[in-house]
């Protein structure tokens, strides 16, 4: 009787486990067949064993028949629910089913640093010839728990994806490779400490270029959490897991435009996640991940050891894949690989290769990873890209390089080389004299001959430096009257938001957008200006020259009704996308730009802002010349175009990263609203970013925070003042004095021996 009440229990948790995944009791008769469960324990001892077995037979048939059935209708929603479930699998049970040891470092359970991130270092045994092989491994990821309110459902805190790039590096150092399994909702949105978006940013930016084979496994992916250490050479997915820009929950209230507080409706959160594309399948022919790794029947749970030993193999086999492709010799062996593609990965097919790379064969392995990043989404947006145009643009692009290349890598090296030889002699050959003169020196002084000392002039006088009273020097970084913003066409006052902390007076809209520049000449408020009036106030008159203009926004995903409503955006600005890229000069010093604007989609990044982002990044790299992201506004990653748009923060921040590895100066000023997505990435990664006054930056907004955290969070939570306090800005800059600022940083940021200078 006690084995039949134990089938009991097992059968109990399989119903609760239809009702989680289907959230509708009446489906199938599950609540019929729950209530005939608790029946049954309830009376266990009023049956005979032969009656209580064919009644558990019976139950258990029905359950089977409804497992089938949910199974092959299963929606995008099901398998959120299914990824959430405490019956799913989690990073523990791997640690403990996959690997034959680990330790975990920095803390245990509760005494974590943040125990939604765990980092361990793992053992795993390859059998290579009927030979044992054990290889160590950086095991990094989320870890949801099985109900454990300490684990915040693997939302990690800053502290946590800090903790994850500190065990990155010590992988690196020791030339071990790192495995990362992914299941977050998504990061905590807090701005104390390290920031959520400047630390996600931190972390996307030092795998870019970590040297040693990643692969990740995705079971949930949420976002830029996901991110935090999504980025790797292999990316596996599990088959019931889902990987997504957005919640379908928080896509439901953006699309139903849904009060704070409001319950968002569960047909519009199934019709969301429908959309989203956001299964593994869908990710799968996106390619946005590499391979799926298949789950038994409504997904694999704690106890599942047949998946475990399914997912071993599977991650055995993604870092042999990754190991491999950096090798030289390695033709039979990747073709081995390759064979067996479409089979079940076993451990019997193991091959004789070690892990550790040589440099060459490390070198190798980052060109790929900036290759594979450098490459994805480049079907999620409409157009062609200007150096795709033809054998002519191929042919010019080819000349530029070399010319570049001769003009800075070759002569100006070779000049600065020469410079330095001259300075060191000159400097040795100055401690001589010194020391040859001081002697007589000293006998002059002592017969009293010592010569007058004559007034040095610290600057030569000419006509620049001091000019004539009757034609004063124009100040050539001063704002000009060239433009006025239309908002100074209304013929009223305005009161500033501080008229009653500082007692500002009411302000007459000519004066206010024109000769002051949209800012209150008592408090310093900036009112917010169009994205036309810094195009026409910051760059040098008639130094700007568009490119990549046939780069537009798509609908990759077929979204329903997003092609309506890019149309409009397109017809509203006359642009196709909401980054304009574009060649500018600052006092004469030539630069690169990048602008994401408002009034395109309010900013967002999809496929075709992060290549023409990339693009800039290609272009600025390849003229030598200082790359500016200027962010009029930016609401973060477009969730119409699901993963493809999520992509764009690993994606861009690769593009960064090689930016300014070779030398590139890469400067990010921040306006208005600057949110989620991108600042968590390809901007906060910028070692120079600055905002300017009364602008707001964050991860996440309010009414996220307060939804997520259950707290509320003061008017100033997210102003630039206090992003300058806690270090994720250098500075704060006055609109009035932008381009002053501007070519300052351009002379005095970075390398004194930038290229462009």
């Amino acid at each position: 009787m006690k084995e039949l009440f134990k089938q009991l229990l097992k059968i109990e948790e399989r119903i609760n486990y239809l009702l989680q995944i289907k959230d509708y009791a009446a489906w199938g008769n599950l609540d019929g067949f729950k209530k005939t469960c608790e029946q049954l324990k309830q009376t266990v001892y009023d049956h005979t064993e032969e009656q209580l077995r064919a009644e558990i037979r019976k139950l258990d048939e029905s359950i089977s028949f409804l497992e089938e059935r949910a199974e092959e209708n299963l929606t995008p929603m099901e398998r959120v629910r299914i990824v959430r479930s405490i019956q799913r699998f989690t990073l523990k049970d791997i640690l403990e089913n996959v690997y034959e040891d680990y330790t975990e470092l920095g803390g245990e359970g509760d005494a974590n640093v943040d125990p939604a991130m765990i980092c361990a270092k793992a053992t795993i045994t390859r059998r290579i010839k009927n030979k044992p092989y054990t290889a160590s491994v950086m095991v990094i990821g989320q870890e949801t728990g099985h109900g454990e309110e300490f684990r915040n459902g693997g939302s990690c805190h800053p502290q946590g994806n800090e903790k994850a790039l500190r065990y990155m590096r010590v992988a690196e150092t020791e030339g071990i490779p790192i495995h990362f399994y992914v299941f977050t909702p998504g990061s905590y949105p807090v701005e104390e400490g390290s920031g959520a978006a400047q630390q996600i940013a931190r972390n996307i930016y030092a795998m870019t270029k970590l040297r040693v084979p990643m692969v990740s496994m995705i079971s949930e992916g949420g976002s830029g959490g996901a991110e935090a250490i999504g980025l790797s050479d292999y990316r596996l997915m599990a088959s019931h897991g889902y990987y997504s820009v957005i919640s379908p929950e928080g896509a439901a209230a953006i699309e139903g435009k849904i009060r704070e507080g409001a319950k968002v409706p569960r047909e519009l959160i199934e019709v969301c996640a429908d959309r989203l594309r956001l299964t593994a399948k869908d990710n799968l022919e996106k390619g946005t991940i590499d391979r799926i790794v298949y789950e038994p029947m409504l997904g694999a749970r704690r106890d599942d050891f047949a998946f475990f030993a399914k997912l071993r193999a599977e991650m055995l086999r993604a870092t042999d894949k990754v190991v491999l492709s950096a090798k030289s010799f390695s033709a039979l062996r990747t073709y081995e690989i390759r064979r067996k593609k479409h089979q079940p990965a076993s451990e019997e097919h193991q091959l004789e290769l070690p892990w550790d790379l040589s440099e060459v064969e490390i070198d190798k392995l980052l060109l790929l990873r900036s290759k594979k990043y450098l490459e994805m989404a480049r079907n999620g947006f409409v157009g062609r890209i200007d150096t795709e145009e033809g054998a002519l643009t191929s042919m010019k692009v080819r000349m530029e390089k070399a010319y570049y290349a001769i003009r800075y890598d070759v002569m100006k090296n070779h000049k600065r080389q020469v410079r330095k030889v001259l300075s060191d002699v000159s400097g040795e050959g100055s401690v001589m004299i010194r020391r040859i003169k001081e002697p007589l020196q000293a006998i002059a002084d002592l017969w009293g001959k010592k010569k007058e000392d004559k007034p040095q002039r610290l600057l030569p006088m000419n006509s620049a430096a001091a000019p004539d009273a009757q034609s004063p020097r124009v100040d050539p970084l001063e704002l000009t009257d060239t433009y006025t913003s239309p908002l100074a066409n209304e013929d009223r006052t305005i009161s500033c938001p501080n008229a009653d902390k500082h007692g500002c007076k009411d302000l007459w809209v000519p004066d206010l957008y024109g000769e002051f520049a949209g800012v209150c000449e008592t408090c310093g408020h900036h009112f917010p200006l169009e994205y036309t009036w810094y195009l026409k106030n910051i760059f040098d008159p008639g130094s700007i020259r568009p490119f990549n203009i046939g780069i537009g926004a798509g609908n990759p995903q077929h979204y329903t009704g997003f092609d309506e409503r890019l149309q409009r955006s397109k017809d509203k600005t006359g642009r196709l996308s909401g980054n304009m890229t574009f060649h500018a000069m600052v006092n004469g010093i030539k630069i690169v730009v990048t602008m994401l604007y408002s009034d395109f989609r309010n900013g967002t990044v999809g496929s075709a802002e992060g290549e023409k982002f990339v693009q800039a990044c290609l272009l600025a790299k390849r003229k030598k010349r200082p790359l500016l992201a200027y962010i009029h506004t930016t609401g973060g990653i477009r969730i119409q175009e699901g993963t493809l748009g999520v992509v764009q923060m690993p994606k861009c921040t690769m593009a960064v990263r090689e930016y300014i590895d070779a030398g590139g100066l890469y400067l990010v000023v921040y306006d208005n609203n600057s949110y989620a997505g991108p600042v968590a990435s390809f901007l906060g990664c910028s070692p120079y970013q600055f905002a300017i006054r009364s602008s707001r930056v964050g991860f996440a907004g309010p009414r996220v925070i307060r939804e997520t955290t259950g707290t509320d969070i003061p008017p100033d939570y997210h102003s630039a003042r206090n992003a300058l306090k806690r270090g994720h800005i250098q500075g704060i800059w006055d609109r009035r004095e932008f381009r002053r600022n501007l070519h300052k940083s351009l002379l005095t940021m970075g390398s004194p021996s930038l290229y462009y200078r």
